[in-house]
């Protein structure tokens, strides 16, 4: 939850020159950068907020908030992925690593989907992260709290708490920490199931995997369908991608599909939508419940804030996060201690209001400002980002007119603000930051979009629209024909493995419940 959010941009406030020097790149160069006020930033933070809840929405209550198309887990898998794709040396990291840690992870961190968050250098650079036939990955201690999966572990960790992983980001909080534990596992499954393989294979058979869900079920999942199924065709018409390849709008994107650099207006507006997803308070296992994103700094023990151990007792129950038991009821628990349906939470809704607590980060996450929400709008207009309407334009899409743009949640709710973004301030009229654009196109498209069968309009999943679809699905794209090592270029032909499938299929709950040793 802080990566996105933590500490270099603080002293790279500046020239964009400077902060665009040797890190990232522009998919719509042409389009000039949107200019706002500090004031009109602030009033636009502000409204983009939450109030204030004297107590979250009880489990088992009706939530309007909730994203009932997209279950809590892929918050954590598009935060993970995130890690996988980008790295700044110039982060929050540097209070955690050494100058050569630090140096190392320029060396390996590249713009695609290796895992190399999971992997380092590989077993002959990092061999203190493998066991000793350079094959398997070490995994922490084992965890109680969730009876539902006895070989639960942690990350593995040095005397002083710190996680021994390939990015230290991903130890930033416990929810993401422990889906990195899964992914450990998930890689020593595979090793198990190919016990004639070297690393590489075994690695190159993980990346694959991951690679698949990320095209198959990650994107889809967050992605209206009509926008995810022009860039990636085989998703709507069958067939595989090698027959059906992906097919781009984005002029650069299309003449340069070998991306080196992180493309600005995806790391720093439409990717940052998984911000609106994150809940207040999440439930890890049967006895572990309402657990704060971020607490008082007095009390942080308590809450999931990260970069330390996991309390043992904390082992998630993935059946909280998405549904791994398939709606199946599970055994009964044969030590029972809190009368729970296991059943996910959902991800709040892509929108353009996120919750309360992320407008005071605490101060060892971010300061000055310490509101995620003002630090996002902020950052895109010092990088000079354009403004959602002339990307739209820019990608021949239609423009969401100013009256229709409404910021805040996206729920039926009269008593919720809403507010259209020209009358926050006059400059934002046909001229939306565009990061705020993306959010509220989500809300704008997936409630105008016909849901047969849904009454309810809180019930309306809510998607990534044409604009924010459109650049993280063509950068995807991009990124995986642009590597040499990915599925699509090295074994176009590839399928999941068949005894990781489940009626054909392989996606996020298949890979946890490899992961777990359970049947997929």
């Amino acid at each position: 939850m802080a990566d996105r959010h933590g500490k270099w941009w603080d002293r790279l406030k500046g020239p964009v020159g400077q902060i665009m020097e040797g890190r990232f790149t522009r998919l719509f160069p042409e389009l000039d950068g949107a200019v706002f006020a500090d004031g009109d930033m602030q009033k636009l933070a502000d409204a983009m907020t939450s109030p204030a809840e004297a107590s979250p929405t009880p489990e088992g209550t009706a939530d309007a908030e909730e994203n009932h198309g997209i279950v809590a887990g892929y918050t954590y898998l598009g935060q993970f992925i995130d890690h996988d794709l980008t790295f700044d040396p110039t982060s929050s990291l540097k209070q955690f690593l050494t100058s050569e840690q630090l140096r190392q992870l320029v060396d390996f961190r590249t713009p695609r989907f290796d895992l190399d968050n999971l992997y380092g250098h590989g077993p002959n650079d990092n061999p203190y992260m493998y066991e000793s036939d350079g094959i398997h990955l070490v995994v922490g201690d084992p965890m109680s709290g969730n009876p539902h999966d006895p070989g639960a572990v942690g990350l593995p960790r040095a005397a002083n708490g710190r996680a021994i992983i390939g990015d230290p980001r991903n130890d930033e909080n416990r929810i993401v920490s422990q889906l990195h534990a899964t992914m450990l596992r998930f890689h020593n499954k595979v090793a198990d199931a190919m016990p004639d393989a070297d690393f590489e294979t075994v690695r190159s058979a993980v990346r694959w995997h991951y690679q698949w869900i990320v095209v198959n079920d990650f994107l889809p999942t967050v992605i209206n369908a009509g926008t995810v199924q022009r860039v990636f065709p085989h998703l709507g018409n069958g067939g595989s991608i090698a027959e059906h390849p992906p097919r781009f709008s984005i002029s650069k994107l299309e003449i340069q599909q070998r991306l080196e650099l992180m493309p600005v207006e995806f790391s720093v507006a439409a990717y940052r939508f998984g911000h609106s997803m994150i809940r207040p308070i999440y439930r890890l296992n049967e006895t572990i419940s309402r657990m704060p994103i971020f607490s008082r700094e007095d009390a942080r023990a308590g809450d999931l804030g990260g970069f330390r151990p996991v309390p043992s007792d904390w082992a998630i129950d993935w059946q909280f996060f998405i549904d791994i038991e398939r709606a199946t009821p599970p055994q009964p628990d044969p030590n029972p201690r809190d009368a729970i349906t296991r059943t996910p939470q959902f991800s709040y809704k892509i929108d353009s209001s996120l919750v309360n607590p992320l407008a005071f980060l605490p101060a060892v996450v971010a300061t000055n400002p310490s509101s995620l929400t003002l630090r996002n709008l902020l950052r895109g207009r010092d990088f000079e980002l354009p403004s959602g309407q002339a990307v739209a334009r820019s990608l021949g899409l239609a423009v969401i007119p100013d009256a229709e743009l409404v910021i805040g949640k996206a729920t039926a709710d009269p008593t919720d603000p809403k507010l259209p973004i020209a009358e926050i301030a006059a400059d934002f009229a046909g001229n939306a930051p565009l990061w705020a654009y993306v959010l509220a196109e989500s809300q704008v498209t997936s409630l105008n979009r016909p849901h047969p069968g849904i009454t309810d309009p809180d019930l309306i999943p809510i998607q990534l629209g044409p604009v924010g679809g459109t650049i993280i699905a063509e950068v995807f794209a991009a990124l995986l024909l642009g590597d040499r090592t990915s599925y699509l270029r090295a074994n176009p032909g590839f399928t999941p493995n068949p005894a990781f499938t489940h009626n054909g299929e392989f996606g996020f709950v298949e890979l946890i419940n490899v992961a777990l040793g359970r049947q997929p």
